[in-house]
């Protein structure tokens, strides 16, 4: 089976490929490199021994894009593709909207002029907005944020009424909570691009030099250390599950949506511990005032993806913390230096 992976040398999107490559499927990568490196997928060939091809583009260009659907024969679409930071979002608005967005109706566009039917997209808990209650089940109101968000949302909304409109489609739509850790051999993992917006790549920066201290944003949440509480679940559990949804996608289910969490939530002060233990030195940090909008805490019900996906995550706290410092600490400057 030969799967098209947009986006796919990004984070997520280069564990996905490497799991792919070993589960026996032929990829096709498209990427446009604005947020990513071509290095990972070097090195996702390196590990595997399997290889995969791989071609600069961006889902704006139509053209460029036609001429990969008239290259090689697809069985379905795993799509990672669009910016992808949420405070970024909130100062250049249109950018996220039209590469978010844009580029997915031109995906699907393409995808439809050749007859691929099959998506599995990359969505986000973020959907669920300032959810009231915890674990978050996938019928929760939805309420966004952020234009980064949002731009998932719209993106949802779209398949949604695709489906409505042309029942021959399937469509998988993956809810992220927090992805975290990297690859066990250390050759890929998070490469951020500029100051991390998220806690643990911020941290693996801190413990390797790269910035002063952790900022812990509050510590007088109702929670039993007073600092947020957020579901991080382990790239390669998350990279599992889209294999089990595109397993999935073969049994024709129509339109399914699935959160992918591990059910449990990790306080700010509870990863900053584990990572002092995974790196062997204590992890100076600072407590600041709460930023707007964050939840006290947030974590997945995944017990429809346990039970629809046959998927459930294995790697603890200790495991994404150590596999993120031995990413971190033998790639300092992440790909940067390839």
């Amino acid at each position: 089976m030969n799967i098209l992976v947009t986006g796919g040398a990004g984070y997520i999107g280069s564990h996905t490929c490497l799991e792919l490559l070993q589960a026996g499927y032929e990829i096709v990568v498209v990427d446009n490199l604005v947020n990513s490196k071509e290095e990972s997928l070097k090195r996702v060939q390196e590990l595997t021994g399997k290889n995969l091809t791989f071609h600069k583009v961006d889902l704006l260009d139509r053209e460029g894009l036609e001429k990969v659907f008239e290259k090689h024969s697809f069985q379905a679409v795993i799509h990672f593709a669009g910016l992808k930071s949420m405070g970024e979002s909130v100062n250049i608005p249109l950018d996220y909207f039209h590469n978010n967005v844009t580029g997915t109706l031109i995906l699907l566009k393409v995808m439809k002029k050749h007859n691929v039917h099959n998506i599995v997209f990359s969505s986000t808990a973020g959907v669920y907005g300032e959810a009231k209650t915890v674990p978050i089940t996938e019928e929760f109101p939805i309420s966004v944020l952020n234009p980064y968000s949002r731009s998932k949302l719209i993106i949802e909304d779209i398949l949604r009424d695709l489906y409505r409109a042309e029942s021959e489609w399937n469509i998988a739509l993956l809810r992220y909570f927090n992805p975290v850790g990297a690859h066990l051999s250390g050759r890929i993992g998070e490469d951020p691009k500029g100051i991390p917006n998220n806690l643990m790549p911020y941290v693996a920066q801190v413990a390797v030099g790269k910035h002063p201290f952790v900022r812990v944003w509050g510590n007088d949440y109702p929670t039993p250390d007073g600092s947020g509480v957020r579901d991080y679940i382990h790239v390669m559990d998350l990279a599992d599950g889209h294999i089990n949804a595109l397993e999935k996608l073969e049994k024709k289910p129509g339109l399914v949506t699935y959160n992918l969490g591990t059910g449990r939530g990790y306080s700010v002060m509870e990863v900053i511990h584990a990572f002092e233990e995974a790196c062997g030195h204590k992890i100076p940090y600072q407590v600041l005032e709460r930023r707007p909008g964050d939840a006290a805490i947030s974590y997945a019900d995944p017990s429809k993806a346990n039970r629809e996906l046959n998927w459930h995550t294995k790697r603890t706290l200790n495991e994404m913390c150590t596999d993120a410092w031995r990413w971190q600490s033998d790639n300092p400057n992440g790909f940067a230096d390839f």
